[in-house]
């Protein structure tokens, strides 16, 4: 008997979801735990993983409102054989037309390719990511494998990152997509993860913000030396290679990969911007490891940001044009000295890792909006949880903050902007110590 893949409840409130694309074409093969599909609900975008290994056949349609606990899908196993549906879709509305074919082409006979959702503009949406496969539409990734290159290695402009059959066919003409002007040498690797010496306990874990490096949380480690620390460089940043980030999904698996690699059975994890937006989705696929939760001025909790500080900072090859936006990231701009931002400067000095970190930024951050929304997976956090913000945050709005459920924890700083780490590291090493 076929494998019935059912519209799971993921939200408490949610009676349908929406089918808003399809990882896997009908006749192909899938993995127990690979994404499957995604949905839509009126507060969140989420992949649904395979219950179960197979072969998908009568998919529901892109586009159609299912209940929630009705089929969309079967998976057979191989051989099995495939008849007609085992039972008609339960749709809310109209359905936007008839199951894709997935009856085998007769010889000689040319398989239709698998229609390609519109690229028009997606909401933005909370992304709650639990398997490591590219975003991609089935003709993008048919025209993938035909051209011999990995889907993965491919930049999307699709919504949230998909990759398209557009972006393949640029990326086959020895080009990149339109959208993704931003071109450096990448590298490959694992990220780079230093610890300090000593300690007792459950490790913290610090994953830094953008255009910044693990040695920016110095004086907050002052005050825990008694306590392991753990720091992962992000991709494109201190020691880590300069690997191609084309949405949140892959920063996310990069950072996931590293955190894995750890294998601990604890950790206190603490994250700063879009740091805090990683650790989030962290906690949101891998809950079971953190004892904690601290998020520094998170990104991922509303769409509006300055987007030109993060692009001045992108752009300054030289320590006058960098020390104006490093100034912008504090609300006493005393504490940035002419000496830190040489500093800061000759961390910057490689003009590939400049570029491969405004390449980054034009993927996550397209014309200075937040692109993905992390809003969802805040809800949804379990463990102890504390959101720490700068009242004069001039980067990311302090205000969405209050979008917090009650059971977080939440620590506003008069006097203080887009570092808290910085700016009152001794109060901010305060609410972190209660944490553990």
């Amino acid at each position: 008997m076929p494998t019935e893949v059912i519209m799971p409840k993921v939200d408490m409130d949610m009676a349908s979801g929406k089918i808003a694309v399809w990882h896997i074409a009908p006749g192909e093969s899938v993995q127990k735990g690979e994404p499957l599909f995604d949905i839509e609900t009126d507060k969140a975008a989420m992949e649904v993983e395979a219950p179960d290994s197979g072969i998908l056949h009568h998919p529901a349609p892109e586009g159609s409102e299912i209940p929630i606990g009705k089929p969309v899908a079967w998976l057979y196993a191989e051989g099995e054989e495939v008849g007609d549906p085992p039972q008609p879709f339960e749709t809310i509305g109209d359905a936007p037309g008839a199951p894709a074919a997935d009856t085998p082409p007769a010889a000689g006979e040319d398989r239709p390719e698998p229609q390609e959702t519109a690229d028009e503009p997606e909401p933005l949406a909370a992304v709650a990511v639990s398997g490591d496969k590219t975003r991609a539409t089935p003709k993008a990734r048919a025209l993938a494998r035909d051209g011999g290159m990995d889907v993965a290695d491919i930049p999307g402009t699709g919504p949230r990152g998909r990759v398209q059959a557009e972006d393949v066919r640029n990326a086959l003409k020895g080009g990149f997509a339109a959208s993704t002007p931003v071109r450096f040498s990448p590298e490959t690797g694992p990220l780079a993860v230093s610890r300090s010496k000593g300690g007792k306990g459950a490790p913290l874990v610090l994953i830094h913000g953008f255009a910044s490096d693990a040695t920016s949380w110095a004086p907050l480690e002052a005050q825990f030396r008694d306590r392991p620390i753990i720091r992962i460089d992000l991709p494109g940043h201190g020691k880590s290679p300069k690997l191609r980030i084309p949405n949140f999904v892959t920063l996310l698996k990069e950072v996931r990969r590293a955190v894995d690699d750890l294998q601990l059975d604890e950790m206190h994890l603490v994250g700063h911007s879009l740091g805090g937006a990683v650790c989030l989705a962290l906690a949101d696929t891998r809950p079971r490891n953190i004892a904690s939760l601290t998020l520094i001025a998170p990104a991922g909790l509303g769409p509006d940001m300055n987007g030109a500080a993060l692009g001045g900072i992108c752009k300054a090859s030289r320590a006058e044009s960098l020390g104006p936006w490093l100034k912008s990231l504090v609300a006493d701009d005393r504490i940035v000295t002419d000496s830190y931002v040489r500093l800061a400067m000759t961390a910057r000095s490689d003009a590939n890792l400049r570029a491969a970190q405004a390449a980054m930024s034009d993927a996550l951050f397209p014309d200075g909006v937040q692109s993905f929304d992390l809003r969802a997976a805040l809800d949804g956090v379990q463990m102890p949880t504390r959101l720490i913000w700068g009242r004069q945050d001039e980067i990311i709005p302090w205000k969405h903050a209050l979008r917090a459920p009650g059971r977080v924890g939440l620590h506003l700083f008069d006097g203080v902007g887009h570092m808290p780490q910085l700016e009152a590291a001794e109060e901010v090493g305060k609410i972190l110590r209660s944490q553990l």
